[in-house]
């Protein structure tokens, strides 16, 4: 995921959102709507399962914070320690695909390359609901070596053995919301939080004096965390390691796509 959006129905998306009870060992059952006005609490969190209702989303994603227009192109360069620079192009594709929770999807394809060979390829999968909030619903990826496929791990489909979609970009992202971006039991277990919507970011492709920051958290690697820096009407700019590395993104070159 490299994250790593207007509903088709009318009204909002609404999840069953199925955990423990507060107290007790049953199974509770809550129904909530994810949408502008959603409190962090009410977007999933953990493990939790969520019943999506497909009439609620679209593949046309219009995000403020994540645009993925038809054609959009994102162009990054990745550095950590003294490795080779790494080149992520990021491409809105006009595929979609059938999710196995009945979601249909926008298929962003993501190539990192190094030295010109390609390392990774992944299609990420996008969808957005009635209230704006980008959903993730699993991505294919394959790591590459001298031109061959090595391995497709990482890869999962909400739906499909357990794993479950989350949330890439909220509707209305405000400081302190807080969300689950992905969850495979044992593989892919991301969470994120708001933390401000008035940060700066210069990078190669230009000066953001007003973005949304995040801190992206990995449970299944507790020394990693990351912040995460989105334009308005461009979507991510900058993501810095500031725990687990000393990686660091930024974009190089962007054009819009539509």
């Amino acid at each position: 995921m490299r994250g790593r959006r207007i509903g088709s129905g009318s009204g909002a998306a609404v999840l069953t959102v199925l955990g423990l009870a507060a107290c007790g060992g049953g199974d509770e059952t809550t129904t909530v709507t994810a949408g502008a006005d959603t409190a962090s609490s009410r977007l999933p969190q953990g493990s939790e399962h969520v019943e999506l209702d497909p009439a609620d989303f679209t593949t046309e994603i219009d995000n403020r914070y994540w645009p993925m227009a038809v054609g959009s192109r994102w162009v990054y360069e990745e550095t950590e320690g003294s490795g080779p620079p790494q080149r992520v192009v990021v491409t809105v594709t006009n595929r979609t695909k059938a999710i196995a929770n009945g979601v249909e999807a926008r298929v962003v394809r993501d190539v990192v390359s190094e030295n010109g060979e390609p390392i990774e390829i992944t299609d990420d999968w996008y969808a957005q609901d009635a209230d704006g909030n980008v959903w993730y619903l699993g991505e294919d990826t394959g790591e590459y070596d001298n031109g061959k496929l090595v391995t497709r791990e990482g890869s999962f489909e909400a739906g499909v053995d357990g794993a479950e979609a989350g949330i890439i970009m909220p509707a209305d992202p405000q400081p302190g919301l807080a969300y689950r971006q992905e969850y495979y039991e044992g593989r892919a277990e991301d969470r994120a939080q708001v933390l401000s919507l008035e940060e700066m970011a210069q990078v190669p492709a230009g000066f953001y004096p007003k973005t949304l920051m995040t801190k992206d958290l990995v449970p299944l690697e507790p020394k990693v965390q990351e912040l995460k820096f989105y334009a308005s009407g461009i979507g991510p700019v900058l993501t810095l390691n500031t725990s687990g590395g000393d990686g660091r993104e930024e974009l190089i070159a962007f054009s819009p796509g539509g």
